[in-house]
């Protein structure tokens, strides 16, 4: 009886039942929105980060991280390899590899660049290098001598291309430059074109070969089925080569430690999401209340008769509520509706900040971020709604039980 009462009263005044609905229809849509694209940004960061060379965990001899230098790579990768063999789950992939910085030269350019000595096979399913991020010619053989792969944004900027040859320059194990001429086999691309101008591939041999290293391995990069496995993992790696190799200090990091900036926009990401909860709400509160507290007061007179017939202020309270129990309901099933639209357009085609390049890769974030929907955030965000939506009703539902017949039929 109370909602099919409520259902007429909604429609007493339609104008300001619509304004009302376009609210609510707004601030659910928002919300699933907002959180959302803040799903996506995240995601794509984090894609990009662990994609990039970084992986789940990554195995260092202790002291590399802090000065990267050849000088500090690990004199022999092979309990490294036993260790990972030993403790990896099922469906783990892991590559090791040779990074130093140097310089590339060519005829007409210089620049600083990270090189990267891989085993193209076993990098291409930990990261992104692999023959799906190939552009222009080939990727590189295991055994490749003067092979070298580059980004396409710094092939540009050098004018350069496949069958170009250009100069590697980096500090060899005596301190002393070593340099060589590589051809390039291949253009690679990559989500951030800082990825493309800041790294070079040649195979692991080559580098060995210029650098005069022998048995030497900067790092290993490991690809877990669930990021949620990097610490206990992380752990194993660590106990095993305490065990298996007393002698060799190594440091084992999970992402978490590599990436410490997106670490921490992770662990505030819910913050973000419940301060916008908050500003969306504070305007929806306001506009119910103010809404809800008009209709009381142009129906006082209703109020009073029906008070005067009998009915008791309990029940004025229900009917009140339930009038805007009413309205979140429909609000809220339109705020899904649009949200789940809006997200499911823009899942194939994506938020464009091309515009904003610069400022969005500082940050690791793709061109192009996906939004991502959560059930977790759709269900908070509806809850958040519904239950601060009628909390707030309660204040108008009260002041209308609260006046007299006598008061409410002399109202004007």
């Amino acid at each position: 009886m109370f909602f099919q009462m409520a259902w007429r009263n909604l429609w007493r005044n339609p104008k300001r039942t619509f304004v009302l609905l376009a609210a609510i229809l707004v601030g659910v849509w928002s919300l699933i929105f907002f959180t959302a694209f803040m799903m996506g940004m995240l995601d794509s960061m984090m894609h990009n980060a662990i994609n990039t060379l970084t992986g789940h965990i990554q195995v260092h001899a202790q002291g590399f991280r802090d000065d990267p230098v050849i000088q500090n790579a690990m004199p022999d990768g092979a309990p490294v390899e036993n260790a990972l063999r030993e403790t990896l789950p099922q469906g783990s992939h892991w590559t090791m590899r040779i990074r130093m910085d140097g310089v590339v030269n060519t005829a007409r350019d210089t620049a600083g660049v990270n090189i990267v000595g891989v085993d193209p096979e076993r990098e291409a399913a930990v990261s992104f290098f692999g023959p799906k991020a190939l552009a222009e010619g080939a990727m590189l053989g295991k055994d490749d001598p003067y092979a070298i792969v580059v980004g396409r944004a710094l092939a540009k900027d050098f004018d350069t291309g496949v069958g170009k040859k250009m100069v590697l320059m980096a500090q060899d194990t005596s301190g002393e430059i070593a340099s060589r001429a590589f051809r390039i086999k291949g253009i690679y691309t990559a989500e951030l074109e800082a990825t493309e101008k800041g790294y070079v591939f040649v195979s692991i041999p080559a580098a060995r070969d210029m650098l005069g290293l022998d048995k030497q391995i900067s790092e290993f990069a490991v690809l877990l089925p669930d990021i949620n496995q990097s610490a206990p993992v992380a752990q194993k790696i660590s106990a095993a080569l305490k065990q298996d190799d007393p002698g060799t200090a190594y440091e084992v990091d999970t992402w978490k430690e590599l990436l410490p900036l997106i670490s921490a926009y992770l662990g505030n990401v819910d913050t973000y999401m419940y301060l916008w909860y908050l500003v969306v709400f504070i305007a929806m509160g306001f506009g119910i209340v103010n809404t809800i507290l008009m209709a009381v007061l142009e129906r006082i007179r209703e109020f009073g008769l029906l008070k005067a017939l009998g009915m008791k202020p309990w029940w004025i309270v229900r009917l009140v509520l339930a009038e805007a129990v009413l309205l979140l309901v429909i609000g809220m099933i339109g705020g899904n509706l649009l949200g789940f639209a809006s997200v499911a357009a823009l899942s194939h085609t994506g938020i464009d900040f091309s515009a904003f390049a610069r400022g969005s890769q500082y940050f690791g974030m793709s061109r192009v971020v996906y939004p991502v929907i959560t059930l977790n955030n759709v269900v908070a965000a509806n809850l958040l709604v519904f239950v601060l939506g009628a909390l707030v009703s309660v204040y108008p539902a009260v002041k209308a039980a609260r006046f007299t017949p006598v008061e409410a039929l002399t109202h004007t």
